[in-house]
């Protein structure tokens, strides 16, 4: 029987597969490419998180993550029509599998006795360094690097969990109060186009 934190992996996983095997297709990439992407955008941050606080990478000792992507690519394949005639898929798959993974990254991390700022550095990676390497496959800027509020979501996400976390709240109502947070700064933010200030300088020739 799965646990919640495992139920929460397989399902970002699911979602941020989506995400990135959706804009491969939209690139014409063909369907090995597209689950490159995908597996890419699904496993980068968590990979990332998991080398740097020295423990085995989460799919290297169970292959159900390899198999959740395929499941998203042929999910694409028999539904992509539906996905592209739904308005804002992308949106909504991408802030699912921040949220979740967010929440695992901030998890995992204190579980390992490593202090709350690290936790939420840490949930912050394993939430958006996947859309950077995916975004990089697919030879865009980064969600990260432009306008859009996307790793201050994280940050919010991990200090909410940190919060209820150090209150005592029950474990299952933190990881949800924080995936929650994710999703809600990254709806306003992009309902009521909400950013950070552009870093503006003189061209460099």
């Amino acid at each position: 029987m799965p646990t919640f934190v495992q139920v929460i992996e397989f399902i970002g996983t699911f979602a941020f597969a989506i995400s990135g095997i959706r804009l491969a297709s939209a690139k014409q990439f063909d369907w090995f490419g597209a689950y490159v992407v995908g597996l890419a955008t699904a496993i980068g941050g968590g990979t990332i998180r998991d080398v740097l606080l020295d423990v085995t990478p989460f799919w290297m000792t169970d292959p159900v993550y390899l198999i959740c992507s395929a499941l998203a690519l042929l999910w694409v394949i028999f539904f992509g029509k539906l996905l592209i005639h739904l308005h804002n898929t992308f949106f909504l798959f991408d802030s699912i599998g921040l949220a979740l993974f967010t929440v695992v990254g901030v998890g995992k991390t204190l579980a390992l006795g490593y202090p709350f700022w690290v936790a939420i550095i840490m949930g912050s990676i394993t939430g958006a360094a996947g859309g950077v390497i995916r975004d990089v496959f697919i030879n865009e800027i980064p969600l990260i690097f432009r306008k859009e509020i996307y790793a201050i979501a994280c940050v919010i996400g991990g200090l909410t969990y940190s919060v209820c976390d150090y209150a005592g709240l029950d474990l299952i109502l933190t990881q949800i109060l924080s995936g929650l947070s994710v999703v809600v700064v990254r709806i306003l933010a992009v309902k009521y186009k909400i950013c950070l200030p552009i870093l503006k300088g003189t061209d460099v020739d």
